[in-house]
């Protein structure tokens, strides 16, 4: 059984990987790649977040690297911002970016003929603790030739000029940052969305080619492999050993001198165990890689499944003998552990695919399979019941007829007793 797991899960796995790198090697919109040919800009990849769609040339010289971008995106409101950048640091992530953010606020029609403006950011760690993000044209970069523009249909988009010095960039591993929001203050940025498609909005890529799989691309592969593997393990596997000694120990099927349903108990356990540890890892290390956006509740469920699962995977070893005193209280505990565990395991579960924006297909996918689980659990339920009561029905007939033989025999005893005197 754990054998089989473990080769469906891997063959989910492998699905999933080449999906996801497929799906984000979709070419860009004929609209952009219009856009992208007015300007004389050769190289085009759509992002993987928030439909937003990236066009680059770039030219080495002796110490910098000039790079000529065009950024599009979607902004469907009255008022908002769309905003790319670069960040010299190590890692792929907000804090640190050197930003060029487009404001479309209607407030600036009064003072000019357009709504739209753009300017450079320095987006520093004081940002993500609430003070205004303002405009800050000595960045560490030089940028030119920014505009921002309204290309009709809602869609807008950021072109600029920037030198980046090769001593704080490499365009082999360059870490740039894209976002969308939906309020601004003046010239100023308001906090976007908190979710995971804004969270997710950033990744290394090699400006000399746009294939192969980028940092944000292995990244947002990883947080599929962590919904697959928290679905089987947690979600799938750890009931199923919930309702093997619930119904096959006596009832419907009487395994227990055989200990088959034991054996079997143990083994969706176990492999559930170790797949559900593979998605906890895996989330750690999505934790990490997101320092300053934790989903706080998410994070703690899945710390309180994984040491309440490794408890319920330690009582095996630490299990009384069934002739101990204790091993009622045992017994108590371990169930009372267990079906608290699965409710928190749906819970986090759900909670998951919200993160996730799975949208409906996995939130009804993981819904069929907890009324696969519970029609079993239900069937099992009736068919135990109703055999418990004709097994019962029966023992107390055949009690009642070896009754009233014993009391007639015992009778003609007494008469034969009787007639001897």
């Amino acid at each position: 059984m754990s054998s089989s797991s473990t080769l469906i899960t891997f063959i989910i796995l492998s699905f999933l990987f080449f999906v996801n790198i497929d799906a984000n090697h979709q070419p860009c919109g004929e609209k952009f790649l219009k856009l992208i040919e007015q300007r004389n800009i050769t190289a085009c990849k759509r992002l993987r977040t928030q439909g937003a769609e990236f066009g680059w040339n770039h030219y080495n010289s002796t110490n910098s690297t000039t790079l000529e971008i065009l950024f599009g995106a979607i902004l469907d409101t009255n008022e908002g911002w769309i905003a790319w950048g670069v960040n010299p640091e190590k890692r792929a992530e907000m804090i640190g970016t050197k930003a060029i953010i487009g404001i479309k606020n209607p407030d600036f029609a009064t003072t000019s003929s357009s709504p739209l403006r753009v300017n450079t950011y320095d987006v520093t760690k004081e940002t993500k603790i609430g003070c205004t993000l303002l405009p800050n044209k000595n960045i560490g970069i030089n940028v030119s030739h920014m505009m921002f523009q309204d290309e009709g249909s809602n869609f807008y988009t950021i072109y600029a000029r920037l030198v980046l010095p090769l001593d704080k960039y490499n365009i082999t591993r360059l870490n740039h940052v894209w976002q969308i929001g939906y309020a601004v203050s003046g010239e100023s940025p308001l906090r976007h969305p908190i979710n995971l498609h804004n969270v997710d909005s950033t990744e290394t890529i090699n400006l000399n080619s746009n294939h192969g799989l980028s940092t944000g691309q292995f990244r947002s592969f990883l947080r599929l492999v962590h919904g697959v593997l928290s679905i089987i393990g947690w979600g799938t596997m750890l009931p199923l050993g919930v309702i093997i000694p619930r119904y096959f120990r006596v009832y419907p099927v009487k395994w227990e001198n055989s200990k088959v349903w034991f054996f079997l108990h143990i083994g969706c356990q176990l492999t559930g165990f170790l797949i559900g540890t593979a998605a906890f890892v895996i989330g750690l290390v999505l934790g990490h890689s997101s320092r300053y956006y934790i989903f706080h509740t998410h994070r703690d469920f899945g710390i309180l499944i994984f040491t309440f699962s490794t408890i319920q995977m330690l009582a095996f070893r630490l299990k009384p003998k069934e002739t101990d005193d204790y091993r009622k209280y045992w017994n108590m505990y371990h169930h009372f552990l267990g079906y608290g565990l699965l409710a928190i395991i749906i819970i986090n579960i759900f909670k998951g695919i919200g993160i996730l924006n799975g949208g409906d297909k996995w939130k009804w996918s993981y819904i069929g399979i907890l009324i696969c689980l519970g029609a079993i659990a239900f069937a099992m339920e009736i068919f135990t019941w109703i055999r418990y009561l004709y097994i019962d029905e029966k023992n107390n007939k055949k009690e009642n007829k070896e009754k009233e033989d014993n009391e007639k025999e015992n009778k003609e005893n007494a008469s034969v007793h009787n007639l001897k005197e």
